[in-house]
């Protein structure tokens, strides 16, 4: 994902606007594509301020949100618990249905850990 373009920029774009020339010569001369001289253009117009909205979702906002302290529970009480069981649970019990990967997006900020230990002991020659 891009970054945002710098403040100091924006407001020289609405102030080129304001002195009279066109969205599009704006957009010419400080080399950046006619629609983003238009959308901080709007955005001026709209907010009075030259900041960019802010980037992404916000934290906790996902399907699973709801469930979020019921999975750290199962989790917590059932250590070795796959992600289909995981699931399985969640859709018997809740009626939520959700992937891993939703599932992983809500576990990671209960700071529950997502890799298993293994279970056998590592070899003490590599393959050939």
């Amino acid at each position: 994902m891009g970054k945002p373009l710098s403040n100091d920029l924006r407001l020289r774009m609405v102030r080129g606007v304001a002195s009279g020339k066109s969205r599009r010569a704006v957009a010419a001369q400080f080399e950046v594509a006619p629609s983003t001289a238009v959308r901080v253009q709007a955005r001026y117009g709209a907010t009075g301020s030259v900041e960019p909205a802010p980037l992404g979702r916000p934290k906790g906002s996902g399907k699973l949100a709801a469930y979020r302290e019921a999975l750290i529970e199962q989790v917590k009480a059932q250590p070795d618990i796959t992600m289909p069981e995981l699931v399985a649970w969640l859709e018997a019990e809740h009626g939520g249905g959700g992937g891993p990967v939703e599932l992983v997006a809500s576990s990671v900020p209960g700071g529950l850990q997502l890799q298993k230990k293994r279970c056998w002991p590592r070899r003490k020659s590599a393959l050939t």
